[in-house]
C-alpha cells in the first residue's frame, strides 16, 4: 500500500499513464504496420527503413485512450463511465480493427443495452476470455503503480466492461501488474528488475490458464529466439489472454531496457502483432522513459485524439 504522505499527485500518476500510452500506441502502430511482414521486421527496420508518418493505430490504442481519459477525469475506473467512453470512441471511428466480439458488444451498448448484459452474454454466456482487455491495460498499471492491490482491483473493473470471463480479467490484471512493477523497478540492476516484475505478476494474477502460461513463460530462457518461445507460449493466434499475455510479458522482460529491440523481437514471434506490440510497448516504456522510445517512431505514429489537454 502507498504511504499517503508520500503518495504521488494525480498529475504525476497521469503523466505515467500518458508515458505508457505513448509506448503502447507506438507499439500498436508499429505492430500493425508490419503485421503482414512480421518475420522480416528486423531486416525492414535495419536495412530497408520504415515509412514515415502517419502510422495508423488500432482499437488497442483507442480503448487505452478511453482508459486514460477516465483516469484523467476521476482518478479511478467506473465501469459505467468507461463503457460510455468505449462506446463513444467506437461510434466516432468504428474502422479501427475492432474484433467481431467487441463490435457486437459496442453496437449493443450503443443501442442502450447495459455493459453487464453485453459482457456476460458474450460467447454463449461465458464472457470473453480474449486479449482485448489486456491490450489496453498497461496505462492503468502505470497510473496505479504505487499500489499493486489497487492495480488488481482497478484492472478488474476495467476488464469486466467487455471481458468478464476470469481469463479475460486475468490477462488485464497481469499486464497492468507488469507495467506497474516495471515502473517500480526503474533503477534496479536489470536482472533484479526482471525478477521483481515476474514475482509481482505471478503473485497477484488470478490463477487459471493465463497464470499457468505466465509460469511457463517465467521458465523460458531469455536467450531463446522469440519465434521458438512463441511456439511454446502462443503469440496471439488464438486471440485469447492465455495465448497472448505470457508471450508478450516475456518479450517485454527480455528487452526491458531497449524499446526498439523489444518490439522487433516481439514481431519475430508473429501472431497478433499489433496487440503483442501494444502490450510490450506499454510495459517497456515504463522502464526506458519517453526518451527511450525512438523519436522518429513517436513522430510517425498518428496523433492521439485525447479528450483533454495532457
Amino acid at each position: 500500500m502507498t504511504d499517503r504522505h508520500n503518495a504521488p499527485t494525480h498529475e504525476a500518476r497521469l503523466q505515467r499513464a500518458l508515458l505508457s500510452l505513448d509506448g503502447l500506441s507506438v507499439g500498436d502502430a508499429f505492430g500493425q504496420l508490419l503485421s503482414t511482414q512480421s518475420r522480416s521486421a528486423r531486416r525492414i527496420v535495419e536495412h530497408n527503413g520504415l515509412p514515415g508518418p502517419h502510422w495508423w493505430h488500432t482499437d488497442d490504442s483507442q480503448m487505452a485512450m478511453a482508459i486514460v481519459e477516465e483516469l484523467a477525469a476521476t482518478g479511478q475506473i467506473s465501469p459505467d463511465s468507461l463503457a460510455d467512453r468505449f462506446t463513444k470512441r467506437y461510434l466516432a471511428d468504428p474502422g479501427r480493427g475492432y474484433g467481431r466480439g467487441a463490435r457486437l458488444q459496442l453496437q449493443e451498448m450503443a443501442r442502450g443495452t447495459g455493459w453487464r448484459q453485453t459482457s456476460t452474454a458474450a460467447f454463449n454466456g461465458r464472457g470473453s476470455k480474449g486479449n482485448g482487455s489486456a491490450m489496453r491495460s498497461a496505462p492503468l498499471g502505470a497510473y496505479f503503480a504505487d499500489d499493486l492491490e489497487c492495480v488488481v482491483s482497478e484492472s478488474t473493473q476495467s476488464s469486466v466492461v467487455t471481458h468478464s470471463h476470469p481469463e479475460g480479467i486475468a490477462g488485464s490484471v497481469a499486464v497492468s501488474l507488469a507495467a506497474a512493477q516495471t515502473w517500480q523497478s526503474r533503477g534496479l540492476e536489470l536482472k533484479a528488475a526482471r525478477h521483481s516484475i515476474w514475482q509481482a505478476t505471478l503473485e497477484r494474477t488470478p490463477h487459471g490458464e493465463t497464470w499457468e502460461g505466465l509460469q511457463r513463460a517465467f521458465a523460458v530462457p531469455l536467450e531463446m529466439l522469440p519465434e521458438n518461445a512463441a511456439r511454446i507460449l502462443g503469440s496471439g493466434f488464438l486471440v485469447t489472454a492465455a495465448d497472448t499475455v505470457p508471450f508478450a510479458i516475456w518479450c517485454a522482460i527480455r528487452h526491458l531496457d531497449d524499446y526498439r529491440e523489444a518490439l522487433i523481437a516481439t514481431l519475430e514471434g508473429d501472431g497478433d502483432c499489433d496487440t503483442n506490440c501494444a502490450i510490450v510497448g506499454g510495459i517497456v516504456s515504463m522502464f526506458v522513459g519517453r526518451s527511450g522510445i525512438p523519436e522518429d517512431w513517436l513522430k510517425s505514429r498518428e496523433r492521439l485524439d485525447l479528450n483533454f489537454l495532457p
